[in-house]
């Protein structure tokens, strides 16, 4: 075990380590340490982990992690891990209730994302073996349990794809910025708009559309247009297609 290995003294330990219990597979270790790069985290704990050949699948599979994240992950025990973390256990639903379970109720990840936040502490998400994942043992040690909502046919996922998937719903503890542009839409201003809905008017008009149809015509297209919050580079496309459109008939 790492000497430096944090213990609960550490009360300001944010965000969450990822803590991977007996992994059979480097290629399963490389890839949880790829996500947590993927998703701003940092801290890896590994409980009895494969041989990590830097030449390996490990740092195969890690991406630009294999720079950071896998070479500075801590070995531990799950002694130290249960002693010294608020333990989240991460596993498939078991279907099981309140009068027959070894640890109920269950978070989901989303549900995690929601609650983390206002807590302070360390923090580990504990993941396990490829086949059995966690002991019953084990999990009678955990603090809580999460798991990822699938298919009740064939709710077991993969140990790399179940990390990804529950580190990329917690990104919002770890990261402010993302890849992804400004999300945000500026909605066209309302004379651009009317603008448009007049362009209809005017189509429906020249291409004779039933007259006693056009105000319900008219009534779908503000619905549709409203739901969509054009920007004014969408509406004025728009309106300069349907001139275009409105202006055919009489050129021929």
């Amino acid at each position: 075990m790492s000497d430096d290995a944090p213990t609960r003294t550490d009360v300001d330990r944010t965000p969450p380590a990822v803590a991977v219990v007996d992994a059979q597979s480097p290629g399963n270790v490389g890839t949880i340490a790829r996500a947590m790069k993927n998703f701003g985290f940092d801290d890896l704990l590994l409980i009895d982990p494969p041989e990590l050949d830097p030449d390996g699948e490990a740092y195969g599979f890690a991406g630009h992690a294999r720079e950071d994240v896998l070479p500075d992950a801590d070995e531990i025990t799950f002694d130290h891990l249960a002693e010294n973390y608020h333990t989240i256990g991460c596993t498939a639903v078991t279907n099981e209730d309140d009068r027959s379970h070894t640890r109920f109720p269950y978070s989901t990840p989303a549900a995690l994302a929601e609650r983390l936040p206002t807590v302070e502490g360390p923090t580990a998400l504990v993941f396990g073996r490829e086949r059995v994942g966690l002991t019953n043992e084990e999990l009678a040690r955990i603090d809580e349990i999460c798991s990822i909502p699938a298919s009740a046919e064939y709710p077991v996922l993969n140990l790399g794809q179940a990390a990804t998937v529950t580190l990329y719903e917690l990104r919002s503890l770890t990261l402010e910025d993302t890849q992804l542009p400004d999300l945000e839409r500026v909605r066209a201003p309302e004379q651009t708009i009317d603008r448009l809905y007049d362009q209809w008017a005017a189509l429906l008009e020249e291409i004779n559309h039933p007259a006693e149809k056009r105000d319900k015509t008219m009534r779908m297209l503000r619905r549709v247009y409203g739901r969509a919050d054009l920007t004014e580079r969408e509406a004025t496309t728009l309106v300069g297609l349907l001139r275009r459109a409105t202006d055919r008939p009489a050129e021929n």
